[in-house]
């Protein structure tokens, strides 16, 4: 069994220790995987603004790079191309299991 993140939080603070501005980044950043149903915007369920630490960010769990591997690309490159702090959330165990032997 191997702990992985079941989702990542990504922090307004920059590497040197700075809060990221706009203050709206998180509704922005989430707004581009939000599509729009029975007439108003809906963000994913895979990535949502939080509020954590008493700073603003972003969680994205996990599956999003199952389902929408270049939606969850675009939110990670964002972080990384403004040097924002990403950590682990949530843990789970994953089971590894062994179809082939499987009867």
């Amino acid at each position: 069994m191997t702990p992985e993140p079941e989702e990542w939080l990504i922090l307004g603070v920059t590497a040197d220790g700075r809060p990221f501005r706009p203050s709206d980044w998180p509704e922005r950043l989430c707004g581009a995987l939000a599509r729009y149903e029975d007439g108003r915007l809906s963000y994913s369920q895979h990535a949502r603004p939080v509020s954590r630490q008493g700073r603003s960010g972003v969680v994205v769990e996990a599956v999003l790079k199952e389902i929408d591997p270049e939606g969850f690309d675009f939110v990670m490159g964002f972080a990384r191309d403004n040097s924002l702090e990403v950590i682990p959330g949530r843990e789970r165990i994953r089971v590894i299991v062994d179809v082939a032997g499987a009867a």
